[in-house]
């Protein structure tokens, strides 16, 4: 066997970080379904937790991952027992008794009857016959052979137990061969012994290294890295001895001692376990298993499944991500690679990656209290999804106008202007191109100047538009939850914001939440608003909410836009004090018709959409409707987004008329 260390150069698959040529993650499907969480009343780390443990349309998430990982671990339980090496030492016993007695037939001397009675009286353990044969004068040199053969078996088994792949490696070893193993592990316990006791044991290490390298083809750098590796081998050792039953344990100790034909061996791994426990206390040391499969192990096999045990309880517990701090870059991808394949390390890879972008790119912010929340980013992203499907819905209906095409500055007049900072208008491309043009023809040929400046670009000029003063009343009343309305409400507030901050900027919206009592929200706080226990519907509060922000814009078209499950059941008294009565008490109707009234003196072009079946309150609402000059719209839960958005941009007025023509 080679005795210097050795340097390798290894090729393998790319680690060092995502794959640069991997497809970019999915960050819009993420966050549409974090969104669709958070506005269903989880928090933004519960939500996202939700949607790592999901995975994605195209790959496994944590749940499938941890449940592949704890498929294999109860199939290899399953599968194996730690029966191996006791039933391979006993084959080769049988073997070589059996070819010594046919010789011992064969001859004919007194001591061959003497040889005859010892052999027949074996104890019947298999440990206690291997040792009371130590010292007996095989004849059959076959005999002989196999007997020796379970020496060599157990020291090398012994071995595999410390060092994986010494089995196999010490096949055939030659008595130069085991000399050797025997120098490398008083070398090695000397070693640990100096860093046990705090001694600087840097060059003892090269030193180390140099002269037995070959025999650690993992090649650790450092002390520390052979540590690392030797103590979770002889851990997993232990486990394997704690995994068997007594009567196994009593059988191996016994058969131990003859292990390469020599104690030394064993006190050699004995002082080297003593070690590693000093050293690395906090392995475990003390767990065990059940198996119960008809496929034995050998010692080393098994200490090696006891090594990929561990592996899987590793990787189940970082998969549940259910730890303080947990992170998926926590994740040994080595790991789960090794113990499901290429295609699990992909996705958790990716899934990894998946949060990272989302943390790294402000997707999600701590706030105060060190809490996730969507960031402002975050919610636009949403918005625009939510807005992308309400699109769709509209410009699929008859006669209507898709939603995308909303926003410009105003209708075309024909004619166009110099552009000037600050206008938003379109450019007129020919103008604009015609002006460089002319401009380039009267240049220097030598210098010419750019080939469009600013001072080229002309825009349309567009007639003035009707702005728009917008509330939108949600009702949040705990019905709104219980039957399934609360995410469809919250998605249609999104996309409305969504609409009008970046499509309508001259337009001002209003948020108001009313349940028990209103109050005006930005579109973060009614996004993340847990649903609460609150009886009332106090549709008088919300109207006040609603005519004060009116009235804050005296020149613009009010929109009043109503989203309710039910009829008002509470009003505000004049001492500011919630009155609540159900059946809805005629007082608190009254409040409520005369705050309409006064939305519908200051103007509102009034829609309320009517969720659910009741027909009571569809005879209320409509009459509510019809005192207004408004409208009822009852429309599914899909579609209440598309309609609420629609109706907005159907009341807008231009010249007098609706800027979107009817709604239908």
């Amino acid at each position: 066997m080679a005795s210097k260390r050795t340097h390798r150069s290894r090729y393998g698959r790319y680690v060092g970080g995502p794959d640069p040529l991997a497809p970019p993650v999915d960050l819009a499907e993420a966050l549409d379904a974090i969104g669709e969480d958070v506005m269903s009343g989880y928090s933004p780390e519960h939500a996202m937790r939700e949607f790592l443990r999901r995975g994605t349309r195209d790959q496994q998430g944590l749940d499938e991952l941890a449940r592949q990982v704890a498929q294999k671990r109860r199939e290899m339980l399953a599968k194996h027992n730690l029966d191996g090496t006791f039933q391979e030492v006993k084959e080769l016993l049988d073997k070589a008794v059996l070819t010594e007695r046919k010789r011992l037939a064969r001859d004919l001397d007194d001591d061959a009857r003497f040889a005859e009675m010892r052999i027949e009286n074996l104890p019947p353990s298999t440990a206690a016959a291997v040792n009371e044969l130590s010292d007996y004068p095989w004849r059959d040199p076959e005999a002989r052979e196999d007997y020796e053969r379970i020496k060599d078996l157990l020291g090398r088994e012994m071995l595999d137990q410390r060092f994986a792949g010494m089995k196999q490696a010490l096949e055939g070893a030659t008595d130069e061969d085991r000399a050797q193993i025997s120098e490398m592990l008083k070398d090695l316990n000397d070693l640990l012994t100096k860093h046990r006791n705090g001694e600087d044991t840097d060059a003892a290490f090269e030193q180390f290294m140099d002269k037995h390298g070959d025999l650690f083809p993992e090649q650790p750098e450092t002390i520390e890295e052979l540590l690392d590796s030797l103590a979770q081998r002889a851990a997993a050792a232990q486990r394997m001895r704690n995994s068997m039953t007594q009567e196994q344990r009593d059988e191996l100790d016994a058969l131990a001692t003859q292990a390469f034909g020599s104690p030394e061996l064993m006190d050699q791994l004995g002082a080297l376990d003593d070690n590693l426990r000093a050293l690395r206390p906090g392995e475990d040391w003390s767990g065990g298993e059940e198996f119960g499969g008809e496929q034995g192990m050998g010692l080393g096999d098994g200490t090696g499944m006891l090594q990929d045990l561990a592996d899987l309880d590793a990787l189940s517990e970082q998969l549940s991500q259910q730890y303080a701090g947990a992170r998926m870059d926590d994740l040994d991808l080595d790991a789960l690679r090794r113990q499901l394949g290429d295609e699990a390390a992909v996705d958790a890879q990716r899934l990894a990656e998946l949060e990272r972008q989302l943390r790294n790119r402000d997707y999600l912010q701590s706030d105060a209290q060190g809490d996730l929340r969507l960031s402002p980013r975050a919610m636009r992203e949403l918005g625009k999804s939510l807005l992308r499907d309400v699109s769709q819905t509209l410009s699929g209906r008859q006669g209507q106008r898709d939603a995308r095409k909303a926003g410009t500055a105003g209708e075309p007049s024909g004619a166009s202007r110099p552009w000037e900072f600050g206008d938003t208008e379109s450019w007129d491309v020919t103008r604009t191109l015609t002006n460089a043009t002319l401009r380039r023809v009267g240049e220097d040929k030598d210098h010419p100047g750019p080939v469009i400046s600013f001072e080229d670009v002309e825009v349309q000029e567009t007639e003035a538009r009707t702005q728009a003063a917008v509330a939108l009343l949600v009702d949040t009343s705990f019905s709104m939850a219980m039957d399934g309305r609360w995410l469809p409400m919250k998605r249609t507030a999104l996309a409305l914001h969504q609409l009008i901050s970046t499509r309508f900027r001259g337009d001002h919206l209003e948020l108001v939440a009313f349940g028990r009592h209103a109050q005006t929200m930005e579109i973060a706080e009614l996004t993340g608003l847990a649903p609460e226990w609150d009886k009332g519907t106090n549709l008088h509060h919300a109207l006040i909410l609603a005519n004060q922000h009116f009235r804050r814009y005296p020149n613009a078209q009010p929109v009043l836009l109503v989203v309710t499950d039910g009829e008002p059941t509470a009003h505000l008294e004049s001492d500011g004090e919630v009155f609540f009565d159900y059946p809805p008490h005629p007082l608190t109707v009254a409040y409520a018709v005369r705050e309409l009234d006064q939305s519908t003196r200051l103007g509102a072009q009034t829609t309320i959409f009517r969720l659910g079946e009741d027909p009571g309150l569809a005879r209320f609402l409509d009459q509510l409707a019809k005192r207004a000059g408004g409208r009822v719209l009852a429309p599914e839960l899909e579609g209440l987004g598309a309609a609420v958005v629609d109706s907005y941009l159907s009341g807008r007025t231009y010249g007098g008329s609706s800027w979107f023509g009817a709604s239908g």
